[in-house]
């Protein structure tokens, strides 16, 4: 059974089949890994208060993305965070 590929999942596999890829040394894969796991560091813990009908629509949209509504809030905010201070 074949697969069904969106658009930017061929064009993946296209710039792969062309070998249009470069391997990454190590150390700075390495780097950019401990970058990205210190960014989404989850350290802190915070309550807030929210309409009823905020909350069910974020769980309604969480759901739809397959996701915890947790870690859509924490999306949303990271997103706006980066939007108005992309030097983050």
């Amino acid at each position: 059974m074949k697969s069904k590929l969106n658009k930017e999942e061929k064009n993946l596999k296209t710039s792969i089949n062309k070998n249009q890829w470069i391997p990454v040394k190590k150390a700075e894969k390495n780097k950019y890994k401990t970058y990205a796991l210190n960014m989404y560091k989850k350290d802190k813990t915070i309550s807030i208060r929210i309409s009823s009908q905020s909350l069910d629509e974020i769980q309604k949209i969480a759901n739809t993305e397959g996701i915890p509504y947790q870690t859509l809030i924490t999306s949303v905010l990271h997103k706006y965070i980066n939007s108005v201070n992309p030097n983050i």
